[in-house]
């Protein structure tokens, strides 16, 4: 019994870490429950079959297309939605005979709903509703005198979807945050085991298990990203959020961290972080053993193990006396005295483990209260009070989209293209078929949403042919199996439904392999199927997709380099930020909100890594390209760790006791300033002459090309301290720590020469130029 809990307890976690928050679980159970509700209600009111599909359409579209994050904002979209959608379905039921004035009205409603989106989610929500809905009407073929059926239909699709949305499977801010921090516990236990799997692998097997501990940090990333985004409004108390958002940094950068110094204690040399971040990337040599080093490491995978125990009962209510003696011995080994014989590496992990310990006790206090004291170790105690001193201090503490206008502003200007890329669509569309024509807009639709460049683009749409080609053969398949039982037919599509809803998030090539394959049984349904009918959805997707391109690379292209230096030099200036306000925190400067600042960062760089793909996809024939772009992201993702990790420690500054502020380290934060203004200037640069600007030099190079406009290097940062005659710092402090991640950041910083072409001043004043590889 116990290990069957155990067993289910594991798979529960591992899926919960798959899908943080069990957001797409819920959207699917949302939305298929909003269908059947619909489909029983109507079959219940004698409902044709038609329309029953025209509801449960309706359903799907009024589920999924609002995405606000309060109940009060979901519910009065969804009241305006209503109307919305019998206006829609209305203008398609009086103009679909009439085919130039009814294709035309059809573009302008593209425009505005596409143009909605510069509104916000409300205005995104009703633009989608208002085009899916006149799609619908296209599906079904509605007349003026099926006008009150439909609207019936509409009206019991609206209804049974805020039922299911604020009743049986309600959805609020409060609860999603919940499942979002049982989402970082998972993953965080899935990193954990990922570090023993790796502490314990053998050479042949260190590359895949280095793999899936990138991957494991990118989740835990992402959960993290989520649970920032979710604070604003699932938690009333500023208080209370921000101290939620302190204790989910830690955890991350702590656990994090411990992986590089598994990493380097496996190893003859100190591992490099990018290795973490870049596939391929060089391994470190593993070092030879002695004894003591042998026991050490055996000692190391059983402690890996207490702390994976650790994380795992951070989610229960009692996590028992065992649990509280294994948190309070593994809390010992941040003090030196309990740190076995060893190699400095090796006790480097030992102190990572103790700071990952330490980093869940600070998610349980805030997540749970401070719970029984009665068992706690001098060690626990100190932590103990140095997050009460923690919280008591926090309790006491370039152009934007909105500043363009006219077809700047990216949704004017996408309004634009998908029009342009429907009318093309259309008039194609028409000689495939008069009838379906339909389905190639649609496609140019699609790819247009969530996109910023011609590359996206291209890369979605071939995804949308991919799957749509695959889920053609699949729906041949499902009808031939189905035949005329219309209620076998509708339990498939829902099926089908939740499958596509759970998988888009993941792939959109998968997405519209259930989509198409779901359209196979509607038109059994609607007994206009055939394997013709079919084909002529791969050759609509086909079209809509190309016309879509077509209008992207014509009509105010956005090219994908010039897309991603833009938001590359954003990225540019959020490490600029952070990392030049944590150095002057750390050198005794003013507190500011430093974690706000990091997240920024992290959200920036997501985008940027968003940007690259069409560069990194594998279809791209640029292959040296796609290299640079990889390396470029891999070594901005070191960059954005190690300036997080500064900004955790620099927040302690003003209330700890352990840290001080060093004035020295200000000759740091100008240096590192310098490096990033001038990456920022030359890919300003480069943006402006894709763009045809043309325009000079940034004021920020010097007469001789080397002075203010090359990337100052120095020697190590650690040598500050030698040279005043300081004492060098110890291995594992936190002074140590800092210089370490001011060291790492510095190297990265200017190792971004290299891929982007920039001048590099040694420090004996010669100049050389790094060009991209």
């Amino acid at each position: 019994m116990r290990t069957a809990r155990r067993i289910r307890h594991r798979v529960w976690d591992r899926y919960s870490a798959s899908d943080p928050g069990l957001l797409r679980l819920m959207a699917g159970l949302r939305t298929v429950g909003s269908i059947g509700l619909a489909l029983l209600i109507l079959s219940l009111l004698h409902i044709s079959v038609t329309h029953m599909v025209a509801g449960a359409m309706a359903a799907m579209v009024s589920t999924f297309a609002i995405r606000e994050k309060r109940v009060c904002d979901q519910a009065v979209t969804l009241a305006l939605g209503l109307p919305t959608a019998f206006a829609s379905v209305s203008l398609g039921a009086l103009l679909n005979p009439h085919i130039v004035i009814g294709d035309l009205a059809f573009i302008l409603l593209i425009f505005g709903a596409a143009y909605a989106r510069r509104f916000g989610e409300r205005g995104t929500a009703l633009g989608m509703i208002g085009f899916q809905i006149y799609f619908l009407s296209l599906f079904v073929h509605a007349t003026g005198a099926g006008l009150p059926s439909l609207y019936l239909s509409l009206a019991v699709a609206f209804g049974c979807s805020a039922v299911m949305r604020f009743a049986l499977v309600p959805e609020t801010p409060e609860r999603t945050l919940g499942r979002l921090r049982q989402a970082f516990r998972a993953r965080t236990a899935q990193l954990v085991a990922t570090q023993i799997d790796l502490l314990e692998a053998d050479s042949d097997r260190l590359e895949g298990v280095i793999g899936d501990l990138r991957k494991d940090v990118a989740r835990l990333h992402e959960a993290a990203l989520m649970i920032q985004s979710a604070l604003e409004v699932g938690t009333d108390d500023e208080a209370t959020a921000a101290l939620l958002q302190r204790r989910v940094a830690d955890a991350e950068i702590a656990v994090e961290r411990l992986g590089l110094l598994l990493l380097t204690a496996r190893s003859a040399e100190r591992a490099d972080t990018l290795t973490l971040h870049l596939p391929n990337a060089p391994l470190p040599a593993p070092a030879r053993r002695t004894d003591d080093e042998d026991d050490a490491l055996r000692k190391l995978r059983a402690e890996l193990r207490a702390l994976h125990l650790l994380v795992t009962r951070l989610g229960t209510d009692d996590p028992g006396t065992a649990v509280t003696q294994v948190r309070n011995r593994l809390l010992a080994y941040r003090d030196d005295e309990n740190l076995p014989r060893a190699s400095l590496a090796v006790q480097d992990a030992f102190r990572g483990i103790g700071e990952a310990a330490r980093a869940v006790l600070g998610l349980r206090l805030a997540l749970d209260g401070p719970g029984d004291e009665s068992d706690d170790t001098p060690e626990t105690i100190r932590s103990r009070e140095e997050f009460e001193a923690e919280d008591l201090a926090l309790a006491g503490e370039g152009e934007s989209e909105q500043d363009r206008t006219g077809l700047k502003r990216r949704t004017t200007r996408a309004a634009v293209q998908v029009s342009a890329g429907s009318a093309l669509a259309i008039l194609g569309g028409e000689f495939l078929s008069t009838q379906r024509w339909y389905w190639a807009v649609l496609t140019c639709w699609v790819v247009f949403l969530n996109t910023s460049s011609t590359g996206e683009i291209l890369v979605k749409g071939y995804r949308r042919l991919i799957g749509t080609v695959c889920g053609v053969v699949a729906g041949v398949l499902l009808a031939g199996a189905v035949g005329n039982h219309t209620w076998t037919a509708f339990t498939l599509v829902l099926v089908l439904i939740f499958a596509m809803f759970f998988t888009a998030p993941v792939s959109y090539a998968l997405m519209s392999f259930f989509v198409t394959a779901m359209l196979g049984l509607l038109y059994s349904l609607l007994h206009t199927y055939s394997v013709s009918v079919l084909v002529l959805r791969i050759e609509e997707t086909a079209l809509g997709a190309a016309c879509g391109v077509i209008a992207a690379v014509l009509i105010f292209p956005v090219h994908t380099d010039l897309r991603t230096d833009e938001q590359l030099v954003t990225v540019l200036a959020k490490l600029r930020d952070v990392a030049t306000a944590a150095v002057a925190q750390l050198s005794g400067g003013p507190a500011v909100d430093l974690l706000d600042l990091a997240r920024e960062l992290d959200t920036a760089l997501d985008d940027l890594r968003r940007s690259t793909h069409p560069l990194t996809h594998p279809i791209t024939p640029l292959r040296g390209r796609r290299r640079t772009a990889r390396y470029l992201v891999a070594l901005l993702e070191t960059c954005a760790y190690h300036a997080r990790s500064l900004a955790a420690t620099a927040e302690l500054v003003p209330y700890s006791k352990s840290i001080a502020a060093d004035p020295r380290l200000t000759a740091v934060g100008v240096r590192l300033e310098h490096n990033l203004d001038v990456l920022i200037a030359h890919v300003e640069e480069i943006k402006d002459d894709k763009g045809g600007k043309g325009r000079a030099k940034d004021g920020t190079t010097a007469a001789d090309g080397t002075a203010q406009g090359a990337i100052r290097t120095e020697p190590s940062i650690a040598s500050m301290l030698e040279g005043t005659g300081s004492a060098v710092p110890r291995s594992g402090s936190v002074t140590f720590r800092v210089l370490r991640h001011l060291q790492r950041l510095d190297e990265g910083v200017a190792g971004l020469a290299r891929p982007l072409g920039v001048t590099v001043e040694t420090p004996a004043g010669r100049t050389g130029s790094r060009r991209a590889a």
